[in-house]
């Protein structure tokens, strides 16, 4: 595998562009293709199985584009679908989960929230992160953010409904003496300035999208998979690498994320043009023409059936 093949990232929607924003910060000349399968969103209310199955069909389809690395940018995705994922070794498959050990070294009062999906907190992974960063006297509270991930999804991050939301769920963590909120979904780092404005200092947020572009760092440079730096000027669109961004559905809601977060970020040259994306993936049916980001192209990906999930080596 060319080292200057791209790594593909995915999540069960747009909130893997907080993760995306991260890598790209620490490792600019990486190319990208990202995927978001809001079609299934959010993955939380979904069957562990079927989580499974919908990450080997995404990696199957990642790998046929040439990825050299893949990140599950999904809470969920994560503890359920990593184990099949890492079943084969022939690239570094880096994932995510919430930011426990940072938490429990970082609270003072020994009181920890935890926002998370429910198919997150009911994982065996959870369970087991848990007991092993657990200090003796700390309390996690831990609290499902039903509703959340739909209304990012749909690109409302601070409306009333949110902060009612927000208000339900985080309210009564503090009431109970916590001083530091785990942020356990991709989706809910951009939830961070609504957080800040209705509950002032009150809480350490805690979001690992950096300590995952490390972890990706490191494995490329494990592997001897990690791109060159290409010379010019840091940080200028010719030294960058190139980003493309799929999605299985809503285009429009991923291009809005998009052009917050990566306003400019250099495209494949020729490959996301809304003019013409026949090329991209022959089932492409769909593209925004938004003039900031790369351009979101909607694509299908084939289903994995359950029974594939005993034959986990990916092609």
């Amino acid at each position: 595998m060319p080292s200057n093949a791209p790594i593909g990232v995915f999540d069960s929607g747009l909130g893997g562009l907080s993760v995306v924003r991260a890598v790209r910060a620490l490792l600019p000349h990486e190319s990208l293709i990202y995927v978001a399968d809001s079609r299934y969103a959010p993955y939380g209310e979904r069957p562990d199985a079927f989580i499974q199955h919908r990450s080997l069909a995404i990696a199957r389809w990642l790998r046929e584009r040439g990825a050299k690395a893949f990140v599950v940018a999904c809470n969920t995705a994560t503890a359920h679908g990593v184990a099949a994922l890492r079943a084969d070794d022939a690239w570094p498959v880096v994932g995510v989960e919430p930011g426990i050990k940072p938490a429990a070294a970082t609270s003072r009062s020994g009181v920890i929230g935890v926002l998370a999906t429910a198919a997150t907190l009911r994982s065996a992974r959870f369970a087991n992160l848990l007991a092993r960063h657990t200090a003796q006297g700390q309390r996690f509270l831990c609290q499902p953010g039903h509703g959340l991930v739909e209304r990012i999804e749909a690109g409302d991050v601070d409306s009333p409904a949110v902060m009612a939301l927000l208000d339900k769920y985080i309210a009564p963590m503090i009431a109970e003496g916590a001083d530091t909120l785990v942020l356990g979904c991709t989706h809910y780092p951009f939830l961070i300035p609504a957080i800040q404005r209705h509950f002032g200092t009150a809480l350490m947020l805690i979001d690992t999208g950096a300590a995952i572009a490390r972890q990706l760092q490191r494995r490329l440079e494990e592997a001897d998979l990690a791109a060159p730096a290409i010379a010019g000027n840091a940080g200028s669109a010719g030294t960058n690498g190139s980003i493309q961004l799929f999605t299985t559905a809503n285009a429009v809601a991923l291009q809005t994320m998009a052009d917050r977060l990566m306003p400019e970020a250099p495209a494949t040259p020729g490959s996301t043009a809304a003019t013409d994306v026949s090329h991209i993936c022959a089932t492409s049916d769909a593209v925004s023409s938004h003039p900031a980001a790369p351009r979101v192209a909607t694509v299908e990906i084939a289903e994995t059936a359950p029974q594939a999930a005993a034959g986990l080596a990916l092609p």
